[in-house]
């Protein structure tokens, strides 16, 4: 399956006095990378999309499962997958990892609007295609 995939790295400004990631900077961090995904893979800048085309994906549904502690110095590696892409609908599944274990499991489903309205609209062809891409598909037993 094809995926996006980058790395992030946690900072000491980012966790608590436990010394792991505080849990709503988990939040950031995805949204850091949603921001790449469109850049990078999709090859819009999130901004544009905002500022220049009056269209906007804001999340209406976040599911995290933390599994397993990010800390100071950690690089933990994303993987962003479409597991949702309806007429107007977008899931993205990050899955943070190290050396193969899971740290973190994300589905953030967002929706695209009309940034100054609010008003729901088809996502774009081009969008969605790049999205195809990157689509988990389902194996048939």
């Amino acid at each position: 399956m094809n995926a996006y995939e980058t790395a992030i790295q946690v900072r000491f400004g980012h966790v608590d006095p436990a010394g792991i990631v505080y849990f709503p900077r988990i939040y950031d961090y995805v949204h850091d990378v949603f921001e790449q995904v469109w850049e990078e893979h999709v090859g819009e800048r999130y901004y544009d999309l905002l500022s220049e085309q009056n269209i906007a994906f804001p999340l209406v549904h976040a599911d995290v499962d933390f599994r397993s502690p990010l800390r100071f110095g950690d690089t933990p590696t994303v993987r962003v997958t479409a597991f949702r892409l309806g007429r107007s609908s977008l899931g993205l599944h990050y899955v943070f990892s190290i050396g193969g274990r899971v740290c973190v499991d994300a589905r953030m489903t967002t929706v695209c609007v009309e940034a100054n309205g609010m008003r729901t609209q088809a996502m774009p062809e081009a969008f969605r295609t790049k999205f195809e891409e990157i689509l988990e598909r389902k194996v048939e037993a």
